[in-house]
């Protein structure tokens, strides 16, 4: 059980994951959680540096998509102006919404990871997979009141021991919690 809770991989943002490394992992797929992973949550627009990224990983012949638990019909649109498919009011760590998005980009368990600010969401609903799960730092910003109250508290007691096993330092990043 406490299996679920680690991610494979700990890196400061989504700009510090290593493609190679995943490539050489096997993976081609990667699916992103939205609201404090690649942008802050309530955001509307994507900065250039996001889309910039964003294109690169097609390039580099990744596939990419959204599941996030944020309902706003505004972002499922905003996603679709950038190309890339979305699954929105997850309700992670559900399966469900997991699978949904591999099958929008055509890929295995084997082949997918998972990037997100959450453990109990990102990394649980992909580690309940088998998929590769990448835990980053949150963008600075505000928060929904659940994950404050509830996930970040647990948080704080499992991320000394997985920056341990991953040799991440505090000073990396904007680590807030």
């Amino acid at each position: 059980m406490l299996r679920l809770l680690f991610p494979n991989l700990y890196v400061p943002s989504i700009y510090d994951i290593d493609l190679e490394y995943l490539r050489r992992q096997g993976i081609r797929g990667i699916i992103f959680d939205l609201d404090n992973t690649i942008v802050e949550r309530g955001q509307l627009t994507w900065p250039q540096k996001l889309v910039t990224w964003m294109e690169g990983l097609k390039e580099a012949g990744f596939k990419v998509s959204i599941v996030s638990n944020n309902r706003r019909r505004a972002v499922g649109e905003m996603a679709k102006a950038y190309g890339i498919p979305a699954v929105f009011w997850a309700v992670k760590p559900r399966r469900k919404p997991f699978l949904k998005a591999m099958k929008l980009m055509g890929v295995s368990r084997r082949e997918t990871a998972v990037v997100g600010d959450q453990i109990l969401t990102d990394v649980v609903g992909g580690n309940r997979l088998g998929l590769f799960t990448i835990l980053i730092n949150p963008l600075p910003g505000k928060e929904f009141i659940g994950t404050t109250l509830f996930s970040r508290q647990l948080e704080r007691l499992l991320l000394p021991r997985i920056r341990k096993r991953h040799g991440f330092s505090r000073r990396l990043g904007h680590d807030r919690r």
